[in-house]
């Protein structure tokens, strides 16, 4: 079975992007970082995605926006993450 495609926008800094990284590096999950710290370009691309949301991090898996680091929390402590994942 392929991995899911999961991808995060994130600033290097960002202690919510480290903690929403950690998460998925707990879960053994494969992602694709964008790191765009002080590119509003791709800020710009990233909330058009998200649906206007600007802050950091946006998490999507599967093309499906998940939310920031305390929607990927709140996920996983209902017990929907992993099924996301699946």
């Amino acid at each position: 079975m392929a991995a899911k495609q999961v991808e995060i926008y994130t600033w290097r800094l960002c202690p919510f992007c480290i903690r929403a990284k950690a998460l998925l590096d707990r879960k053994g999950v494969d992602y694709t970082e964008y790191a765009i710290d002080g590119d509003e370009a791709a800020r710009d691309a990233m909330a058009q995605k998200s649906g206007g949301k600007r802050s950091v991090p946006q998490i999507f898996i599967e093309g499906q926006h998940i939310g920031g680091c305390d929607d990927i929390h709140a996920l996983d402590r209902q017990g929907q993450l992993d099924p996301l994942l699946a």
